[in-house]
């Protein structure tokens, strides 16, 4: 059995102080305690800040100098990237019932942020059975396919859609109040980050809590030597990502430089209890059909992001991975996998 159960997603808890991994006494024994990284890294996902900065998780987002993507073409596949990531999204939801059930607090009404297509809306409907779930965001091709999307689940009762721009619409007489806001990948798209965040928390009601979905660690899916070019590939495309991020940042209207130390950001904006856990999506080889289908999806967008800053060696080793007839390819080879953490940060309203 590997470090981490292959079934169920793990989770990591981040505490103060010291470095490497300790054991958690409340956890089994193969889910362990990764210590407190530097507050200055900024680890992304596998679909971030290319094209329209689109994640995994079913948000994406357009800045300056950006076209507005065919989300016909496009919305499928962020809703592709946040079915795979479900697992991640119910043990995160499983906490946050955990925190209001410890708090002795009920759940109304609850604001998804940056909703997207409404992926995560709709789960977190599942999760809050007696709440109004409500999807905010910019695009309103992606509310449609929210408010659809919860048709086909029987949600509709209960899931409705406010069109709201970032940052200027997170404001209680747009979106309105709620138990719950959360929010998944949105907040580092926006120039004054602190601002943002203290918009969230004026939506929170008394005893509310403000759940952000920020950080993680960056996905890897092959081995260190894939056999194909020069080793370490996926590092290289994290450091393109993480130049191209940097970029997207300077160009916002607003643009702060801001140390992303969550929970610190989530004090500051008059919140008390802050806290944060990773939770792990681990998909051992062989891996089926549709995480391979959503893995090729992502290397073509991120070979369209990087293209100009990869080597010729690097680019052939992308073509072979995109070669569906390929042996060494990411649709036939027995050795790929789907390893990610994405950590979450919340914390309350005081009541």
């Amino acid at each position: 059995m590997s470090m981490y159960d292959t079934t169920q997603v793990s989770y990591l808890i981040r505490r103060p102080g010291g470095c490497g991994l300790v054991r958690s006494a409340d956890l089994p024994v193969r889910q362990c305690c990764l210590a407190k990284r530097p507050r200055c890294e900024h680890a992304h996902d596998m679909t971030a800040h290319h094209g329209a900065h689109a994640h995994n998780h079913g948000h994406t987002h357009t800045h300056p100098g950006t076209q507005q993507p065919d989300w016909d073409a496009f919305a499928p596949m962020l809703e592709q990237g946040a079915e795979v990531h479900t697992p991640v999204y119910d043990q995160a939801t499983a906490w946050l019932r955990e925190r209001f059930a410890a708090s002795g607090g009920s759940v109304r009404r609850v604001l998804d942020v940056g909703s997207g297509p409404g992926v995560l809306t709709c789960l977190l409907a599942r999760a809050f059975p007696e709440a109004e779930v409500v999807a905010v965001d910019g695009t309103p091709a992606l509310l449609e396919r929210a408010r659809e999307r919860a048709a086909r689940l029987g949600l509709d009762g209960r899931v409705t859609t406010v069109h709201a721009e970032l940052p200027e619409g997170l404001d209680p007489a747009v979106i309105g109040t709620a138990d719950l806001v959360w929010s998944s990948k949105t907040v580092h798209h926006l120039g004054d980050q602190p601002a943002a965040l203290r918009r969230l928390a004026a939506a929170l009601r008394p005893g509310g809590l403000l759940a952000l979905g920020e950080g993680g660690l960056p996905t890897r899916f092959l081995p260190r030597d894939a056999g194909l070019g020069r080793p370490d590939l996926l590092t290289r495309l994290d450091a393109i990502q993480g130049e191209r991020f940097a970029e997207m940042r300077a160009e916002l209207p607003d643009a702060t430089e801001t140390v992303e130390d969550w929970p610190g950001l989530l004090t500051a904006a008059g919140l008390t209890g802050a806290t944060s856990r990773s939770f792990l999506l681990d998909l051992p080889a062989p891996l089926g059909a549709a995480a391979r289908d959503f893995l090729r999806n992502e290397l073509v967008r991120w070979r369209e992001a990087a293209a100009d800053r990869l080597d010729d060696g690097d680019l052939a080793t992308l073509a072979r991975l995109l070669d569906p007839d390929d042996e060494a390819g990411i649709m036939r080879r027995p050795d790929a996998f789907l390893l990610t953490a994405s950590t979450f940060h919340v914390a309350a309203r005081e009541k």
